[in-house]
């Protein structure tokens, strides 16, 4: 139910993979950074901001790097971010409502990262071509 919702918000494709790889990455889900590379290269995401996000390198352009910034500060601040980095998040385009539209990836990760590092899952044939480790 999460996941639709989230990809229901107003983020497009590039940033739905941005939210979601920024916060499985840093929570080292072993099974849903290659999920969501899956389904970033299904959906026609360019590889670059895929193999950005898995390597921890820079966007290639600064509005995604803006959005990885802003969903990285929330998942270490535990939903805290300073105003300089909302301003920042607001200077780049965004509003108050993509603000709440990633604390809502955010929720949908929390469970499925957590869930996944506790039942150890192997991951599935087709997203093990994207396999990753920290």
């Amino acid at each position: 139910m999460l996941h639709k919702l989230f990809q229901n918000s107003s983020f497009d494709k590039d940033e739905l993979t941005v939210v979601w790889q920024t916060i499985n990455v840093e929570h080292e889900c072993h099974y849903c950074v290659p999920a969501h590379s899956f389904i970033a290269n299904s959906m026609g995401v360019d590889s670059a901001i895929t193999e950005a996000l898995r390597n921890r390198t820079a966007m290639p352009n600064e509005k995604l790097q803006v959005l990885h910034d802003t969903t990285l500060a929330m998942v270490r601040g535990r939903g805290q971010i300073s105003e300089e980095e909302t301003q920042r998040f607001y200077d780049a385009g965004y509003a108050q409502r993509q603000l709440f539209e990633i604390v809502l990836g955010l929720s949908q990760k929390v469970m499925s990262n957590y869930v996944n590092h506790i039942a150890e899952t192997p991951v599935d044939a087709p997203f093990q071509r994207f396999a990753w480790e920290k």
